[in-house]
């Protein structure tokens, strides 16, 4: 778990999936709608961003597959795990998001979840899939990048 004092926010889990499968053009901030243990199995850090993503329905937008594990003294009060999740977004965003979903045919993806002033908050990010050969691109750009700070790294 990260902690950025700049912006008082506490990063609790990142999609790493999202930044090799997609490419991010806009991001955006958005409220979840949770229970009592949601946000207890949160603070714990037990959440999965891995295989989820946003739609929108009826001018809503919810989120689908984020895996929340029970919390350990929430008995008969629990959640389900991945149960469908409304987020908070204002409705011009709604709206703008809507239209480059439509018009562009790109997705929403989860990036990251963090809690600032107790309350949890997610980044969404609009996403167009990426190829198999720009995939192996970013690959090569990273293990080339790994390289040059190895071998600056010895003379230095």
């Amino acid at each position: 778990m990260n902690y950025n004092t700049a912006m008082d926010k506490k990063v609790i889990s990142t999609n790493r999936k999202a930044f090799h499968d997609f490419l991010i053009f806009d991001k955006y901030i958005a409220g979840i709608v949770l229970t009592g243990t949601e946000i207890k199995s949160i603070r714990k850090g037990t959440i999965n961003l891995k295989d989820s993503f946003a739609k929108i329905e009826n001018n809503e937008v919810f989120l689908y597959g984020m895996h929340i594990s029970p919390y350990e003294q929430g008995n008969r009060f629990n959640h389900k795990p991945e149960r469908v999740r409304k987020l908070l977004l204002q409705k011009r965003e709604i709206l703008k998001i809507q239209d480059k979903v439509k018009k562009d045919g790109v997705t929403i993806v989860p990036l990251e979840l963090f809690l600032t002033h107790g309350f949890a908050k997610i980044e969404l990010g609009l996403a167009k899939g990426k190829k198999l050969y720009d995939k192996r691109e970013s690959i090569a750009k990273r293990t080339q990048e790994r390289d040059i700070a190895r071998l600056s790294g010895k003379r230095g």
